[in-house]
């Protein structure tokens, strides 16, 4: 049978190559640096999570190496049967002090955490609502529970109240967005969801994967800026970006959300805990981000620097909250054209076109850290231009 698959595969494989939806992964020979090698060449790295550069801060490294020496490689098992390791036990009570939550449990990382979300705590009686430019993670996760399905524009309130609405015959009703949007760089209006949510009597789980460590001003994300800390029912992250660049995620919000997940959140029950190295390095940038604001205040400066810069130079971008810009190309053949140009000048960023985003949405996306210097940064806003003139992209080319 398989000759006949392989012919159906290489027919599939080839029409995303003529679509121009190939996924090229490039060799990177350096650690995860602004100034990173790829292929023995050095780029300056603009499509990195690494928004506080703790990914290789030497104290984050330093502690990840120690806890391999306290604790070993790996558990080699799950938790509930060789147990837990403190270690594991206190940096889920150091996320829970950091989003100002009761309790947290860690997953392997934070799709694990989403995929074992809904189906664990909801049913046939019960609703999601959900924000149309949701994570994968999160639209898998619903599709793995039985619950009714709604979905809303993205941050439309009037469109999310309708559904609510909707779903008004249901037993529980749960709404799930995320904080900053990962293809747009937007934030989610929480706190007006969070107002519809109690006119309504329904729930609320944010993911906070691009926002903890980028937004607000000591860096704990969207319920930080709303004045919202403790007050949502369920919040899931990753340790993989800012908080500290390597793997792993966690749910973290009301006690007994946290209890029924660990006794029947299937990626949780099924899958090794997290390797005391990783669990180590992410306590430690809890602690960098808690002692050390530089890291936060250097990213606030440096987005904001960039996207006005950005702006001016006649890009069509979407509108950013974060330490995202999406640049918009929207053809997917030119947007990895622009990307190839970019890499040949140096920048490395990527080019995301279907299924990542929607058909005839294609763009650049860049991602600014706080380890970028403004001569790097303008070095890249340069190189831009130049490639945005020769594939006629600038708004105004004659302004620039």
């Amino acid at each position: 049978m398989y000759t006949d698959y392989q012919k159906h595969l290489e027919t599939e494989l080839r029409q995303i190559q003529a679509e121009g939806l190939w996924k090229k992964e490039h060799k990177i020979t350096s650690p995860q640096i602004t100034n990173m090698r790829i292929s023995g060449r050095e780029v300056l790295n603009f499509c990195s999570n690494n928004y506080l550069g703790l990914a290789n801060y030497w104290k984050t490294t330093k502690a990840a190496a120690k806890g391999i020496e306290a604790y070993g490689y790996g558990m080699a098992s799950v938790r509930f049967i060789c147990g837990t390791q403190t270690i594991h036990l206190k940096l889920e009570k150091e996320i829970s002090d950091f989003f100002g939550t009761e309790d947290t449990i860690l997953y392997g990382s934070c799709f694990d955490a989403n995929g074992g979300l809904f189906e664990t705590l909801l049913d046939e009686r019960d609703a999601v609502i959900s924000d149309a430019l949701n994570h994968a993670s999160i639209i898998d996760g619903i599709r793995l529970c039985k619950a009714k399905r709604f979905r809303y524009a993205n941050a439309d309130m009037s469109d999310l109240e309708e559904q609510i609405k909707a779903a008004s015959g249901c037993r529980f009703r749960l709404i799930a967005t995320d904080a900053v949007f990962s293809m747009d760089g937007n934030a989610a209006p929480l706190d007006e969801i969070y107002r519809l949510a109690e006119r309504y009597n329904a729930m609320i789980m944010v993911d906070e994967s691009h926002s903890a460590g980028v937004l607000g001003k000591t860096g704990t994300g969207l319920t930080e800026v709303y004045k919202l800390k403790g007050k949502i029912e369920i919040i899931t992250g990753t340790l993989g970006k800012a908080l500290g660049g390597a793997s792993g995620g966690f749910t973290t919000g009301k006690k007994e959300i946290i209890d029924l997940l660990r006794q029947r959140s299937r990626p949780y029950l099924f899958s090794n805990s997290l390797p005391p190295a990783v669990v180590a390095g992410s306590l430690k940038a809890l602690e960098v981000i808690r002692n050390e604001d530089k890291h936060i205040n250097n990213l606030h400066k440096n987005i904001a620097y960039f996207l006005v810069n950005i702006r001016n130079a006649g890009f069509d971008i979407k509108p950013s909250r974060s330490a995202i810009c999406a640049v918009m190309i929207y053809d997917a053949t030119l947007a990895h054209k622009m990307a190839e140009e970019l890499l040949s000048e140096g920048i490395y960023v990527t080019a995301f076109c279907y299924p990542v985003v929607p058909k005839g949405e294609a763009r650049i996306r860049i991602q600014i850290s706080a380890q970028h210097s403004r001569s790097e940064m303008m070095t890249c806003i340069r190189a831009l231009v130049r490639a945005g003139r020769k594939f006629k992209l600038l708004k105004s080319p004659e302004e620039n």
